[in-house]
């Protein structure tokens, strides 16, 4: 039974079921501090069957002194821990000035315990910020891959770049992880994943690489889609390379979810609150997160200043969000929705954030600190009206769905004259370049940010056939492709933003190539794109 929800009821509100159980979450956080020293081996020697690393290693979760480093040991089944029995193992780690780890910098040994899957988050403090380190993890004689890690320039310190690679929606079953190759090649200083690590679900139509089948429900199956996306290797390399700042959307759980409400795809569960806490500590137990994330529930909405050139936002909008309003036939999840038929579309109190989130995000607005205001979140932000002519068609899963609570950001970003917005995206398979509005409703409305939603790793997209008509109803936005895949890169400096959208030729192919879809420039200050 998950530590997250451990024994949950129906009655749990929308601020997060995990609340309810936080002594659970306590001592699971309890056990994956550093510094812990133990004996080399707490439950006796270990004799080993296969590589315990085969999961590889990963860092996250950076700031200017300190960053975690994560892996997970697994044996034999790599889904499973059994092989593994029931007592802790003792693993050490090494951080290194240099890869060849003649320059120590810290070292220590920890537990990885059953109720975690023998997953190990190491939060290494007290860093020299803005530096490169190495690191690796051994239990017995088996040693880890080599990972290359670093931590920020500390906050009000000069920095003059800042390479940041954003990246979501990574269905195993859709292709290769190839994009991950030439984005390792991008030497980005930090990765922003934003969200469907993985997919719940198998069957797909044609797969190029195959799932299985059966509904993911449990804790032990997360864990095994987990370990099955992380068994490729491109994407351990791209771990490997640097940190990556974390979050989720609905996938990691289930196709459309919405915070306590259940989504579509697979069976109804009886207690979906279950479903989700078991989805929830899996996730966890695989990423680079530190443990003061489960002290307040999993929290992952975040900040952290890349010296004064840059403040990077990562949001939530999955776990505190309101149901979508006005699906159709009253079912669960998402459809499109002409907002005049749909009353609850612009009530107040509906929220993709949730209250708390909100209020954290405007006391971080205005604290400011860097020249350029990042906001890594979940998918397209600007309004995409899918109806030609009078009406609207909008999508009710989106931030379309939550107007008010759009509004309430932009506001918050134009009231604490917030420094050059620049928001990220995923989720729709396809890549949206354009400006953030004030107020959408009117056509001339101010330019309060600019956007670039990135298309997935793999999922599969749409075609571009109408995309001309869409983008006339919408010229907010400057540019749209449904068709390719691949990931973004966005290099900061102080006076500029450059963005390029890097495109794989077939994710079908694990040795596909690369191309550059198009390229943007935004001058700091200025909230607008051009195409360079």
């Amino acid at each position: 039974m998950p530590w997250v929800g451990d024994g949950c009821a129906s009655a749990m509100s929308d601020e997060g079921l995990v609340h309810t159980h936080r002594r659970g979450l306590l001592a699971l956080a309890g056990t994956t501090v550093a510094g812990l020293w133990l004996p080399q081996h707490a439950g006796g020697t270990i004799r080993l069957h296969s590589d315990p690393f085969a999961l590889g290693v990963a860092s996250g979760s950076p700031r200017h002194d300190a960053v975690v480093l994560w892996t997970r040991l697994v044996q034999d089944q790599p889904g499973g821990s059994a092989a593994w029995g029931s007592a802790p193992i003792a693993v050490s780690w090494e951080l290194a000035h240099d890869e060849g780890f003649q320059r120590p910098v810290q070292q220590g040994v920890v537990y990885a315990r059953p109720e975690a899957a023998h997953a190990v988050h190491v939060d290494v403090r007290g860093l020299a910020p803005n530096r490169w380190y190495f690191y690796r993890f051994r239990v017995g004689a088996a040693v880890s891959a080599t990972g290359r890690t670093r931590t920020f320039p500390a906050p009000g310190a000069a920095a003059q770049t800042l390479r940041v690679a954003y990246a979501s929606c990574q269905h195993w079953e859709h292709g290769f992880y190839g994009a991950y190759r030439h984005m390792r090649a991008e030497h980005p200083d930090v990765v922003m994943f934003l969200g469907d690590y993985i997919y719940e679900y198998g069957g797909s139509s044609h797969p190029v690489r195959i799932a299985p089948s059966a509904p993911t429900l449990l804790l032990d199956d997360y864990r095994a889609r987990y370990a099955l996306y992380k068994s490729d290797p491109d994407l351990q390399a791209m771990h490997a390379a640097c940190p990556w700042i974390m979050t989720w959307d609905d996938h990691e759980v289930q196709n459309d979810y919405a915070g306590t409400h259940p989504g579509t795809f697979g069976p109804e569960v009886a207690d979906f609150a279950m479903r989700r806490a078991a989805a929830y500590q899996a996730y966890y137990e695989h990423m680079p997160l530190r443990a003061s994330v489960l002290r307040t529930g999993l929290r992952l909405h975040d900040r952290v200043a890349f010296g004064r050139l840059a403040v990077l936002h990562t949001l939530d909008d999955r776990q505190y969000r309101s149901r979508q309003a006005c699906t159709k036939g009253g079912a669960w999840g998402a459809s499109a929705v002409n907002p005049a038929q749909c009353a609850p579309w612009n009530d107040p109190t509906r929220s993709v954030l949730g209250p708390e989130q909100e209020r954290w995000l405007e006391q971080s607005f205005a604290q400011g600190g860097g020249a350029w205001t990042v906001i890594g979140q979940q998918t397209v932000f600007g309004q995409r009206d899918f109806r030609t002519g009078e009406g609207r068609v909008l999508y009710n899963d989106g931030w379309d769905g939550y107007a008010p609570a759009r509004s309430r950001l932009t506001q918050a970003l134009q009231r604490h004259q917030v420094s050059s917005p620049v928001f990220l995206g995923g989720d729709v398979h396809s890549n949206w370049v354009g400006h953030v509005k004030a107020d959408y409703a009117r056509t001339d409305s101010d330019a309060v940010g600019v956007e670039f939603c990135g298309t997935s790793i793999t999922s599969r997209g749409g075609s571009n056939q109408g995309l001309a008509e869409v983008l006339a109803e919408n010229p907010h936005f400057v540019m749209a492709d449904r068709e390719r895949r691949g990931y973004g890169v966005a290099d900061f400096t102080p006076q500029h933003l450059t963005v390029r959208l890097q495109v794989v030729d077939d994710a079908r192919r694990a040795d596909t190539g690369l191309s550059t879809l198009a390229r943007f420039v935004v001058e700091q200050g200025r909230p607008v794109v051009h195409k360079a």
